[in-house]
């Protein structure tokens, strides 16, 4: 998300950089760079004049004049202001009480019923509720079977009554959730192509029904400026407390999350990151301009590290690498735990400094990391442990049982040997970056 908007800004950070003074004719440059980065993203267009505007009279001001390093300056208000778009602070959702309720609302097509699955398993990881879904979509072909399957999936509950009454279907969830020890639930509504009156009404009653916590319009976040009337019509109506963006993997622009809050002043809640259920994460304004700046987010890679990763398991792992006894058998069970982080090049993207060293556009092959995993597993026990024992006749053997080539194999024992000589000289103090 938002890579083409973040290589533009970053461009005309770096060209503000090379100037000793800031002066009206440099930053007007520098300005119409911006303002094209925000319309090629499809940001709203009054939302681009006000920025541009705001960031332009305070790079002229003053306290910039007289700083001595006017480009740090100027990075810092751009910065600012982009915080401030995105709502400055993030919003979390409601997870205290006995029982909380969230309607999740929204067209059809928005990832609704989806979007429910990886919030259910998100919460219940992070705040250890006991999720239960309600199904009130009855309109839908297939919605209620769509919904039973991702909960099955999750082992998450789901409450359904096929097509009866939407409202008395919620009410009577909500009342089996609280007999059944449930302190999450997450209602299912149905979604039309468009805003009409008779979804609204339904689902204005189902509001009027239930002691809500949270109302979030689930969007699709390749809708563009149309978004904007969406949450609009949904919150005359219901009210809403967040809305929820899906499709952020898919569309690179991201603009409707720079134009969401500033118009409609409904907080984003959360994203959606990838089409797995557990591709959703909070959203959070500094985290994100961070990473439109290139400047990493790694607080959020720590915090995805430690809800896959097994802690004792990486401790270990650390102390065998300090002492030089890390053998392949060790390296596979690292494998394996890095490939639950996701794609390595969305984990790359969060590294500060990953766009200056052109790590940002980087495609990593996943069947690279499969082929690593085939060699490893193709070796015995012995053989990963002692991996100075595989001579020609084994790398033969190895190589037809992964399905890879002998050489595939030498250069995951070259590697494997480089970073074992890297550590070392990491624990001897005689190591250095190469830049």
């Amino acid at each position: 998300m938002f890579e083409n908007l973040g290589e533009r800004l970053q461009k005309a950070v770096k060209n503000i950089r090379g100037y000793g003074k800031i002066t009206e004719e440099n930053i007007s440059d520098i300005m119409r760079e911006v303002r094209m980065a925000l319309l090629e993203a499809d940001v709203n267009y009054q939302v681009v004049k006000e920025f541009t505007n705001t960031v332009k009279d305070k790079a002229l001001g003053e306290e910039v004049q007289r700083s001595l390093s006017p480009s740090e300056v100027f990075v810092k208000i751009l910065k600012d202001e982009l915080i401030k778009l995105l709502g400055e602070d993030k919003i979390p959702l409601k997870t205290d009480g006995k029982l909380n309720i969230y309607m999740l609302v929204g067209l059809q097509g928005s990832g609704k019923t989806t979007t429910i699955g990886k919030l259910g398993n998100y919460l219940r990881k992070k705040y250890h509720k006991k999720p239960m879904f309600i199904a009130c979509d009855v309109y839908r072909p297939a919605a209620i079977d769509q919904l039973k399957q991702i909960g099955k999936e999750l082992n998450i509950f789901v409450y359904e009554e096929g097509k009866g009454n939407p409202v008395e279907i919620a009410k009577k969830g909500v009342e089996y959730a609280k007999e059944n020890n449930y302190d999450l639930v997450l209602i299912d509504t149905a979604g039309r192509l468009h805003i009409d009156d008779e979804l609204m009404s339904e689902l204005s009653s189902i509001n009027e029904s239930i002691p809500l916590d949270e109302t979030i319009l689930v969007i699709d976040a390749m809708m563009g400026q149309d978004a904007i009337n969406v949450i609009e019509g949904f919150n005359d109506k219901l009210k809403l407390t967040g809305t929820i963006l899906t499709k952020l993997d898919s569309d690179t622009r991201g603009g409707v999350a720079l134009s969401v809050r500033h118009l409609t002043n409904i907080p984003i809640k959360l994203i959606g990151v990838s089409e797995k259920l557990d591709g959703i994460d909070e959203f959070d304004p500094k985290r994100m301009v961070g990473r439109i700046l290139g400047e990493g987010d790694i607080m959020s890679l720590i915090e995805k590290a430690e809800s896959i990763i097994d802690e004792e398991e990486a401790k270990e792992a650390a102390k065998k690498l300090s002492r030089g006894d890390f053998n392949l058998e060790d390296f596979l069970g690292q494998l394996k735990q890095i490939k639950k982080l996701g794609p390595l090049e969305n984990i790359i993207k969060l590294l500060p400094g990953a766009s200056k060293l052109g790590l940002n556009n980087i495609n990593i092959d996943p069947k690279q990391l499969a082929r690593i995993e085939a060699i490893i597993l193709s070796m015995t026990k012995k053989e990963r442990t002692n991996p100075e024992i595989i001579k020609a006749s084994r790398k033969i053997r190895i190589a037809k049982g992964s399905g890879t080539s002998v050489q595939e194999v030498n250069r995951l024992l070259t590697q494997y040997e480089q970073m074992k000589k890297m550590m070392k000289m990491m624990k001897s103090g005689n190591f250095k970056l190469p830049f």
